[in-house]
């Protein structure tokens, strides 16, 4: 992350000036909305208040970040749609006290220290501003994240809300799977094998009186047998295809490539493989992708970037399609989110209408043995 200049840090302590004297005017609508709750007024003026104070809050975080060189995430809890269940979870939020806190400091030292930071260049005092900017900056970005960003508890609390929900997910996708299985063994290889003991029954009845229709059974029973193993083989790749043992994720995903009626460029950069879940979701999350773009994208061309930044398995599949995608819709997409979810991974869909269409996949992993698989291949 480029570190900003100081021009950009004055910049942000003009914005900060501004932010502060509204911080001091959301303060004051805030303890006089929370002293006259027991009245409509005072849920009115609440209503106005925290809402806005979440939005300047975002605009500080994300400057504070700026400043910092760091990741905030947005660290509020979900808040329901009803007005009344709206103004109770905000106000069981610690979020929410810790922004009043982060209120009464922006409207006066924060205030202050941003002021100085303006004055010292507006009134020329350069070498001052050159060299105490960037540290008075830093020290008030510091302070404002020690307000808006979650604590230890708040990030704890979020991790167990978020674990909790993978969970289920994950629970919920091992009983379809399952479901799955047991529907294709039945249906496929369940229903065959079952042919096949009867061929072989009346094989065994006719082979006394009439060897030729006895033969003709068996003949039979050898076909069914040989389409029950390939209905076997199927449900085995549906679990953990051969080719991603075999050939790691990137040759994985090139067969994939190959099977797509379009052509798709596979760019690989992974200095060693996932373990093998982490690896078995990235591979199907990739298939699916590749399989709704064939389907509904219209695309002439696709490409599969998959990298490892020292920290995370970053894939991004892209199309020249019309575009339109929504992840919210369908079944598929919902499934790739789900399954990424149970590793901590993410999905972010950017999908304009009329295109083009990328979907980033990112998985938290480390790698451990060598690649087995080229750096690249074309589609």
């Amino acid at each position: 992350m480029t570190e900003p200049s100081r021009l950009r840090l004055t910049g942000y302590a003009a914005a900060q000036l501004l932010l502060g004297i509204l911080a001091l005017v959301l303060l004051v609508l805030t303890v006089i909305g929370g002293a006259l709750l027991i009245v409509w007024v005072g849920a009115l003026l609440l209503a106005v208040a925290l809402p806005s104070t979440r939005a300047i809050a975002g605009w500080q975080r994300q400057m504070a970040a700026d400043v910092l060189g760091v990741e905030v995430p947005r660290p509020y809890r979900p808040v329901p749609r009803r007005p009344l269940a709206a103004l109770a979870a905000v106000a069981r939020d610690p979020m929410t006290w810790r922004d009043l806190g982060w209120l009464l400091w922006a409207s006066t030292l924060g205030w202050i220290i941003s002021l100085l930071c303006v004055l010292e260049m507006l009134v020329a005092v350069w070498p001052l501003w050159w060299f105490t900017v960037r540290p008075k900056m830093e020290i008030r970005s510091q302070i404002d994240l020690w307000f808006l960003a979650p604590g230890r508890i708040e990030s704890l609390e979020r991790r167990v809300r978020v674990l909790t929900e993978t969970r289920a997910d994950a629970v919920d996708h091992a009983a379809a799977e399952l479901r799955r299985l047991e529907r294709d063994l039945h249906d496929g290889p369940q229903a065959r094998l079952v042919a096949l003991s009867m061929s072989l029954g009346l094989a065994e009845q006719a082979m006394g009186s009439d060897p030729v229709l006895a033969e003709k059974l068996i003949g039979e029973a050898r076909r069914t047998a040989s389409a029950a193993i390939g209905d076997l083989r199927s449900v085995v790749r549906g679990i953990h295809p051969p080719v991603l043992a075999d050939r790691g994720l990137g040759g994985a995903v090139e067969a994939l490539a190959l099977d797509m009626a379009l052509p798709v460029r596979i760019e690989v950069d992974l200095p060693g493989r996932p373990s093998a879940p982490v690896e078995s979701a990235v591979y199907f999350a990739v298939a699916e992708c590749l399989a709704n773009l064939g389907k509904h994208s219209r695309a002439t061309h696709a490409t599969v970037d998959l990298r490892h930044d020292g920290e995370r398995l970053r894939v991004i599949v892209a199309d020249d399609g019309v575009g339109g995608a929504d992840p919210s819709a369908g079944t598929g997409m919902l499934g790739i989110r789900r399954r990424l979810a149970s590793f901590d991974g993410t999905m972010v869909v950017t999908s304009p209408p009329g295109g083009p269409t990328e979907i980033l996949l990112e998985v938290p992993c480390d790698l451990s043995s060598p690649r087995t698989t080229p750096s690249s291949a074309p589609g």
